[in-house]
């Protein structure tokens, strides 16, 4: 089975392909930051909505809770997260970024950024924004 653009390849595949050839380009500018691809997302969604636990994280990145747990304690020895007690659950604790992961975070945003121009530079604004608003389509629809 192709995975290419031709109109036969299945579209779970195709995704799939430039998802892995998008997460191998923006690794790339990561390592810069001493961050993966799953450690940047973490560092993205607790700063936008701190208190999650390592399930939720777990879950967002696509991983298992013991490779989350893994991922989360090479941020915490290198300070960019914290790990606090739930106030009502003793057993879970809740992530935190701290300013250093802020600082970190926020640079590799811009890399981030920047590479992502590149890849697009070839699009018009118009199918950027299709292809963004598809995207989101296809993540709600498959919720």
């Amino acid at each position: 089975m192709s995975c290419s653009g031709s109109q036969g390849g299945s579209l779970t595949f195709m995704v799939r392909t430039v998802w892995l050839s998008m997460r191998s380009a923006i690794g790339d500018e990561l390592a810069e930051f001493g961050l993966t691809t799953s450690q940047y997302a973490t560092l993205m969604m607790t700063r936008e909505q701190g208190g999650k636990s390592v399930s939720d994280i777990a879950r967002d990145v696509g991983s298992t809770r013991q490779a989350a747990n893994e991922m989360l304690g090479g941020l915490e020895k290198a300070g960019l997260i914290e790990r606090r007690p739930h106030p009502t659950d003793r057993r879970t604790h809740q992530i935190f970024v701290t300013d250093e992961g802020r600082a970190v975070y926020a640079k590799a945003h811009a890399a981030v950024n920047r590479r992502e121009a590149e890849l697009e530079a070839d699009f018009t604004p118009e199918q950027r924004a299709a292809v963004r608003e598809w995207l989101t389509g296809m993540a709600e629809a498959c919720r």
